[in-house]
């Protein structure tokens, strides 16, 4: 066997080309943006699981180094902030409602991070961005369902906080379970936790009792409720009917990955602002959705599932806007 004779010119040209390759291929990987998210509960919580997925997507298609710390204590959060700032991440996520000032301190303190905070406060110039779950279309329609399916017309409400984030899905709820059954009435409660499942539960258990036959689960916890007393409910945020096939109807999805993907491109090209990402959690931006009605897609009265669909078309064309309310809902029983 012969080989190939390579003159000095030859090799220096292909070790050139290998260099350039190694060095791009370093630049590609610095290219990454290295993103750090903060949060309070646990990943499976469902708010949290939502922003958790659409990183870790991002993470999985190459676009960013991420790095996560979950279940810190609002006492903690502040030293948290700063440990991520100082380890040089560019874009900071995570959720500032109980821990308001002292995010926004940091964000002072660091101008040259990006911050993309849960807040229901507005931007602050030049780094600090807001986002919400905006997700007050889905919620809608998953009330006209609420209403056309509840027997006693009684729908219990079980929340975490009487915060704008859930006052207004709660609302939205209720006004469109009284758009197909205006007699409907309500049970509201807020169990002033964002994970306590099982407080959840003896809430929901406390309202079937007294003859709510629908729950609304705006926590987790309600649906094994739900599920024990066999009463039909409505998720919020992520989809658990495969956990819950004869309980949970319908959901109103939480999809983060518009807002993520935007703060991404923007921080990538160096135009990341201080701004309501917000409404990027809107059916018109993909932010959320009407889950499948799976398992009960037959059991559904048709005229029901029409009127749903009529009215998601709607919201989707534009032609109707679901009202944000963000005050604290109230029983009506």
């Amino acid at each position: 066997m012969t080989f190939p004779r390579f003159t000095r010119r030859q090799l220096a040209f292909a070790g050139a080309a290998l260099a350039a390759s190694l060095a791009g291929s370093a630049r590609a990987q610095g290219a990454k943006i290295k993103v750090a998210a903060i949060y309070t509960v646990p990943f499976e919580q469902q708010w949290v699981s939502r922003i958790h997925k659409a990183l870790k997507a991002a993470e999985a298609r190459g676009d960013i180094e991420y790095k996560a710390s979950e279940n810190v204590a609002n006492a903690d959060y502040e030293r948290v902030m700063r440990e991520y700032a100082n380890a040089g991440n560019q874009l900071i996520v995570g959720e500032s409602f109980a821990v308001e000032a002292a995010a926004r301190k940091v964000a002072k303190d660091f101008p040259k991070v990006m911050f993309l905070m849960g807040s229901s406060g507005k931007p602050q110039a030049p780094n600090f961005a807001v986002f919400d779950n905006y997700i007050q279309d889905p919620a809608y329609l998953t009330g006209m369902v609420a209403g056309g399916i509840t027997k006693s017309g009684k729908i219990g409400m079980v929340g975490g906080f009487p915060i704008p984030e859930v006052n207004r899905l709660m609302h939205a709820f209720m006004a469109g379970a009284r758009e197909v059954n205006p007699k409907v009435q309500f049970m509201v409660t807020f169990i002033n936790s964002w994970f306590d499942p099982p407080k959840a539960k003896e809430a929901a258990f406390a309202m079937i009792d007294k003859g709510a036959d629908v729950m609304y689960a705006e926590r987790f916890g309600v649906s094994d409720a739900a599920k024990e007393r066999k009463v039909l409910a409505i998720g919020n945020v992520i989809d658990t009917q495969d956990k819950y096939p004869e309980t949970v109807v319908a959901s109103a999805l939480w999809h983060m990955e518009p807002t993520i993907d935007r703060a991404l491109g923007l921080v990538k090209g160096g135009k990341f602002t201080a701004e309501d990402y917000g409404p990027y959690s809107m059916m018109k931006h993909k932010g959320s959705s009407l889950a499948p009605f799976g398992t009960f897609e037959a059991k559904l009265p048709k005229d029901l599932v029409a009127k749903v669909r009529a009215k998601e078309k709607a919201i989707l064309d534009g032609k109707f806007v679901v009202k944000v309310n963000d005050t604290q809902p109230k029983s009506t029983i």
